[in-house]
């Protein structure tokens, strides 16, 4: 597995679903409605950033596709390959290889917890049936939802290359340490410190301005795309409103790669 800034797309898949249950709180405190709401205003990587909140319940991560975004953004129509590819100044982190025949792409918040539930049950299957047998390339792009996920994305981006899936992971995996209200530095260094990274480092990842550009220009684009909540996925441009297994992930990949063997004659 790597990170790369290369765009070799093969068969664009890109399944989105998204996290359900709004407004509501399991115990622990974790939220699990990961729909954006922040465009009406809220920026979830402003140094003057003091909670975490998930969505208000205004907006479904289920919805029907908007030509017009909260807040009078536009959303492209039916993108195409080039749009959805399209990448800004920071590289894509994209694991497998980059000349794969089939490309999923994956829109994720780390405080989300339908996220979590993905990496833990489908993710290692993914990797092991996909990924690593040269069958799938997947990239991560961060969606951060409320001030916390935005805290802790900027550490995950600061992680290096080699470590960025390793400490994805600990995020999600360790939800119940470091999401809150509130944003609290101190539990969101203690996740990337398992990884190496410095305490210097941490903080000056925080005013790292081209970097939090960089990010910020991922989730613009992402809501450009029509994404409106995580964990999103793409499927040639058809929305999928569920959450996904791996019998989901094998439907749309399987006829995708028996067409990518046929095209090319293997």
């Amino acid at each position: 597995m790597h990170a790369s800034s290369a765009c070799k797309p093969g068969s664009i898949v890109a399944l989105r679903a998204a996290c359900s249950g709004i407004g509501l709180s399991p115990p622990g405190g974790l939220m699990t409605a990961e729909a954006d709401a922040s465009a009406a205003g809220g920026d979830p990587y402003s140094p003057a950033a003091t909670g975490g909140r998930a969505d208000s319940g205004q907006i479904s991560p289920f919805a029907d596709p908007l030509t017009r975004a909260p807040g009078g953004r536009e959303i492209i129509e039916n993108p195409t390959t080039a749009d959805i590819m399209m990448t800004g100044t920071l590289p894509e982190m994209s694991f497998g290889r980059a000349d794969a025949p089939v490309t999923i792409i994956k829109y994720a918040s780390l405080t989300c917890p339908h996220c979590r539930r993905f990496h833990l049950e489908v993710f290692p299957e993914l990797k092991r049936t996909y990924i690593d047998t040269g069958k799938v390339r997947f990239i991560i792009r961060e969606f951060p939802i409320g001030k916390t996920s935005g805290a802790a994305t900027i550490a995950l981006r600061c992680a290096k290359p080699e470590k960025y899936i390793e400490l994805y992971g600990k995020y999600l995996t360790q939800q119940a340490s470091w999401v809150s209200q509130e944003v609290r530095l101190d539990p969101i260094y203690a996740v990337a410190a398992q990884v190496g990274m410095t305490r210097a480092e941490f903080d000056a990842c925080r005013e790292n301005q081209g970097m939090i550009e960089g990010l910020k220009w991922i989730k613009e684009r992402g809501r450009k795309l029509g994404v409106i909540g995580t964990p999103n996925f793409f499927v040639q441009g058809r929305l999928v409103k569920k959450v996904l297994d791996m019998t989901d992930i094998r439907g749309m990949v399987e006829p995708l790669l028996a067409g990518s063997a046929a095209a090319t004659g293997r």
